[in-house]
């Protein structure tokens, strides 16, 4: 395992990501009304149906599409050079630096630490009907996986395969798929945390959730 207490100080030590915001498609770049320095919100509302901050409108045969920021943050640049102009599609138009928040944190942490079961292939996922009954009756933790055993139900075209677990042994700490839902080709589907390994990482990610401030 990686030592993820030294992973949490080089977080702590640059607690922010960079997000390129860049146009979707060709056509012609009217900003808004933004500056650098700015801060700006994500999509907000409880099913996230309310747009974030405008940053730019992107115009193509007369038919302008609104770029929205997808995360909060501070605009630390804005290609003010490309007002007006016809630009291509992947054109970087402002970098957005967004603060991380605990979740986010405690995410980068996990996928680092744990042995992360990858999707083979694009398809829905299941647990087997005995998993998950155990998850129901009591949590993720509660199942101790091991190898060659018979996990998952891969379901894509009307096909259903059973999914056999390749790894260490341990418990599944995290679930990173939801029923009925696709799951691409190389997506992890569980984080497994070998037994001996698990107080280390609940008392880093304990760390996190008692010590990680977030930004506004």
């Amino acid at each position: 395992m990686k030592d993820i207490s030294a992973l949490l100080e080089a977080i702590k030590a640059q607690p922010f990501r960079d997000i390129v915001i860049s146009s979707p498609h060709t056509g012609t770049v009217t900003f808004a009304d933004i500056r650098k320095g700015d801060k700006v919100l994500g999509p907000q509302g409880q099913w996230k149906e309310k747009p974030g901050t405008l940053i730019a409108t992107l115009e193509r045969e007369r038919n302008p599409k609104p770029i929205y920021a997808a995360e909060k943050g501070e605009l630390t640049s804005i290609h003010t050079e490309l007002q007006g102009r016809f630009v291509e599609a992947g054109t970087p138009l402002a970098v957005l630096r967004h603060p991380l928040t605990r979740a986010e944190v405690e995410s980068m942490l996990l996928r680092q630490a744990l042995h992360l079961f990858l999707a083979p292939e694009r398809a829905k996922y299941y647990f087997t009907p005995d998993v998950d009954k155990k998850i129901r009756a009591s949590d993720a933790h509660s199942v101790l996986v091991r190898e060659g055993m018979e996990l998952l139900i891969m379901s894509r075209m009307k096909r259903e395969v059973p999914l056999l677990y390749t790894g260490p042994a341990g418990i599944i700490y995290a679930v990173y798929f939801k029923y009925n839902e696709n799951i691409d080709a190389g997506a992890p589907l569980l984080g497994v945390c070998p037994q001996d390994q698990l107080p280390t990482i609940q008392e880093v990610i304990m760390r996190v959730q008692t010590e990680w401030t977030e930004k506004d």
